[in-house]
């Protein structure tokens, strides 16, 4: 500039501190929606990443069950492959379900560096006790290593997963399925299942936190082998359980896992596609709605630059004629813009910090509990609403600055005199 940047620089804050009252509401407004913006994208991300956290923690990263990736070829069209021969009138195989080779599929997956996998077998049964009965999808599981995929233990009252291993008739069951039943810690349950095979199995230990998902509150558990005799499936399994150092890794071990021996190997973004889509949506609803609250701002700036130039549209005239370019008008008013942006970013981060504060000391109480709400705190954020200030600022600033830079001071000087 031929003017010098430090001389442009202080006309501009010059400006600025000329109309105290007008900047004061400018950065106000532009310190609100900075403010705003990181208390809101905090508690939007720090409840989102809570939730994957507790959907990670709580189901294992990759589940296989008896069910083939494709349709399983039947003995007829597998003999004649190929022939120009037509079978008709025979009927599909009814074949025993269980995972076949479960043993091999389950020594591939633990030979994956840092990962844990175990063997399960489901099914539903029926729990009866004092006259009353409930449906429950039982779960057989090896307590030795279960314990390591997923973390029921927090949520259990009364024991741990661990003491299935020396109770075999052991089984553990949801807080509201005992309620139901009016059953507590150490009654005992009549369990029967559809194989026609009825057992009697002692409560261990209660499900005090079920997740939201359709029928979590009906899940049970009990050890694998007592699993396998009460379904009359010994040494078969249904499902195997896997656990991965790195849960974002789930797909691709999942996908070469299926292709390796195919059965569905499904990774937990997959069984939970539909809320990672709702959260996504919801992502892009929360950053337009308090990135409107930067651009509102932006207006104040706006007003403010273009008054100036309105009022200054003498100094303007005589700056140019004194060898100042229209260049040097722009950047003098684009000064302000940024500096209105700049100023308005740090109160914000301030503003930002103190509700961010308050937000994560209120309680907030869910069906009788207090809860504290979960924030994520990350430098990311400010970084994207301090960089979205100043633009908008910038932004407001340009038209009244090259509106300033078109000034013709001939005209402006002749018509002051």
């Amino acid at each position: 500039m031929s003017g010098g940047v430090a001389l442009l620089i202080r006309l501009g804050l010059a400006h600025l501190t000329a109309r105290p009252r007008q900047t004061l509401i400018a950065v106000a407004g532009v310190a609100v929606g900075v403010g705003f913006f990181l208390a809101v994208s905090a508690m939007m991300m720090g409840s989102q990443n809570d939730l994957v956290r507790t959907l990670v923690d709580s189901a294992p990263h990759i589940v296989v069950r008896d069910e083939a990736s494709g349709a399983t070829a039947q003995p007829a069209e597998r003999r004649f492959s190929g022939a120009a021969v037509e079978v008709r009138g025979v009927g599909a195989r009814d074949e025993v379900r269980g995972l076949r080779d479960w043993s091999a599929m389950l020594a591939d997956a633990r030979a994956l560096p840092g990962v844990t996998a175990a063997p399960a077998l489901v099914g539903a049964v029926t729990a009866r006790f004092a006259g009353r009965t409930e449906a429950l999808a039982l779960t057989g599981i090896d307590p030795r290593v279960e314990d390591r995929i997923v973390n029921h233990n927090e949520k259990l009252t009364g024991g741990v997963i661990a003491d299935l291993e020396g109770a075999p008739d052991g089984i553990i069951v949801s807080v509201q399925v005992a309620e139901r039943l009016g059953a507590r810690l150490g009654d005992t349950l009549a369990i029967s299942s559809s194989a026609g095979v009825a057992q009697r199995a002692r409560i261990l230990a209660l499900v005090t936190n079920t997740n939201a998902r359709a029928g979590a509150e009906r899940a049970a558990y009990a050890h694998l082998r007592t699993t396998q005799m009460l379904f009359a499936r010994p040494n078969i399994v249904n499902q195997l359980r896997v656990k991965l150092a790195d849960p974002n890794a789930a797909p691709d071990v999942a996908a070469a896992l299926e292709t390796r021996w195919g059965y569905q190997w499904e990774s937990w973004q997959e069984r939970s596609r539909d809320l990672m889509a709702s959260l996504a949506i919801h992502n892009i609803v929360t950053y337009a709605v308090t990135s409107a609250l930067l651009l509102v701002a932006s207006f104040g700036v706006y007003n403010l630059i273009s008054t100036n130039v309105t009022e200054k549209r003498r100094d303007i005239a005589i700056l140019r004629a004194t060898g100042f370019s229209e260049s040097d008008m722009a950047g003098m008013f684009l000064v302000e813009g940024v500096s209105l942006g700049v100023l308005g970013s740090l109160l914000g981060f301030a503003l930002g910090y103190g509700l961010m504060q308050a937000l994560a000391a209120a309680p907030v109480s869910i069906q009788g509990e207090d809860h504290r709400i979960p924030l994520d705190r990350v430098l990311l954020e400010y970084a994207i609403a301090g960089g979205a200030s100043v633009l908008a600022a910038t932004l407001a600033a340009y038209l009244p600055a090259r509106r300033a830079a078109r000034l013709d001071p001939v005209q402006i000087l002749r018509g002051a005199s």
